[in-house]
C-alpha cells in the first residue's frame, strides 16, 4: 500500500493541535469541495484524501497509531498483538532454559493446576485481520438531505446501513466488522464506503448552505410584495421590499442543509432575485411606460 503523508496532505506540523487540523481541513475541503471542481477528477480524488486524512489525525487514538506505525496503522492492534505473543514465547524459553538448569521441573506443577501443559500455547496460530472493503454509493442531493436506511449488496452479502442527513459529496464514512473475513478466526475487516452525490435541483450546495436564484417580476421589485418559493422543507413565503435592485441577495436562515451528525441544525439558504423585465407589451402598456419615464 502506497504511504500517504497525512500531515504533508492537509499542509500541517506533526506537532499540529486538533485546532489547527480541524481549520487546515476546512479550508482545503472548501477547495477541492466536488461541487466547486465538477468534472475534475484530481480534485475529487484529493477531496477524499483530506475527509480521510482529517478522520485519522483528528481522532487522538487513531492519531497515536498512525504516527507509530505510519501505512500500516490499521492494521496496528494485530500486530502489537503478535509483538506479546512472540514476547510469551520468549518468556517461555527462558523460563524453560531456567528450569533446565536448575534441575527442577515446573511444566508438571502448571499441569497438575491448569490440567494442561505450560507449553501447549506454542502451537497457537497468529489471528489476523480480515482486508478492509471499498464501496462507492450514488445518491441524489434530496437523499442527502434526510437520514434514511439503504441495503448495499457487498461480496454477495447484504448489509442494511444508516445514511445520516447532511453527508457530503465525496465523504467516506466506515461501516466496522464488513470488510473480508480475518484468518486464524481474526477479526473481520472494514467496509469503507464513498458517497457520490448527484445534484440534479436548482439548488447548489456549499457545505451546510444552499443556494438559489428567484425570478422577480418587475412590478414586484419596484412596488413591493410577497412571493412563494420552494425550499428542501417545502414552500415558505418571502416578503419582498420596495425598490429591490436585481441581484439583491437574501438569507433564510437554518434553511439550508443539515449539519452532518447534528440533528437538528442546518445550514443557510441564500436566495438572488433575477428581475424579469416585461416582454410583448401592449400599446397602453407601452404609454404607461413612457409616462412614467417621463414624470
Amino acid at each position: 500500500m502506497e504511504f500517504v503523508d497525512y500531515y504533508k496532505l492537509l499542509d500541517v506540523d506533526k506537532k499540529a493541535t486538533s485546532k489547527d487540523i480541524k481549520s487546515a481541513y476546512r479550508k482545503l475541503a472548501r477547495k477541492y469541495h466536488p461541487d466547486l471542481n465538477p468534472n475534475d477528477k484530481d480534485a475529487k480524488k484529493k477531496f477524499q484524501q483530506i475527509n480521510e486524512a482529517n478522520e485519522v489525525l483528528s481522532d487522538p487514538e487513531k492519531r497515536k497509531k498512525y504516527d507509530q506505525y505510519g501505512k500500516d496503522w490499521q492494521h496496528s492492534d494485530q500486530f502489537e498483538k503478535q509483538q506479546q505473543y512472540q514476547q510469551q514465547a520468549s518468556n517461555t524459553q527462558r523460563q524453560r532454559y531456567t528450569n533446565s538448569q536448575t534441575g527442577g521441573d515446573f511444566s508438571d506443577f502448571f499441569e497438575s493446576l491448569f490440567g494442561g501443559s505450560a507449553g501447549a500455547s506454542r502451537g497457537r496460530q497468529v489471528k489476523y485481520r480480515g482486508e478492509d472493503y471499498t464501496a462507492e454509493l450514488h445518491l441524489e442531493l434530496i437523499d442527502a438531505y434526510k437520514t434514511h436506511k439503504r441495503t448495499l449488496t457487498v461480496n454477495g452479502k447484504k448489509i442494511r446501513i444508516t445514511i445520516p442527513a447532511g453527508i457530503e459529496n465525496g465523504q467516506t464514512i466506515k461501516i466496522p466488522g464488513h470488510g473480508g473475513p480475518g484468518v486464524n478466526n481474526g477479526p473481520n475487516g472494514d467496509l469503507y464506503i464513498t458517497f457520490s452525490i448527484e445534484n440534479n435541483m436548482r439548488f447548489k450546495r456549499l457545505g451546510n448552505d444552499l443556494f438559489t436564484t428567484v425570478d422577480l417580476n418587475l412590478y414586484v421589485a419596484v412596488l413591493g410584495g410577497e412571493i412563494t418559493i420552494d425550499t428542501l422543507d417545502g414552500k415558505v413565503k418571502l416578503k419582498v421590499k420596495p425598490e429591490t435592485q436585481n441581484g439583491t441577495k437574501v438569507k433564510l436562515k437554518e434553511k439550508g442543509f443539515p449539519v452532518y451528525k447534528s440533528e437538528g441544525r442546518f445550514g443557510d439558504l441564500y436566495v438572488t432575485y433575477v428581475i424579469k423585465i416585461p416582454t410583448n407589451l401592449t400599446e397602453k402598456q407601452r404609454t404607461l411606460f413612457s409616462q412614467l419615464s417621463e414624470s
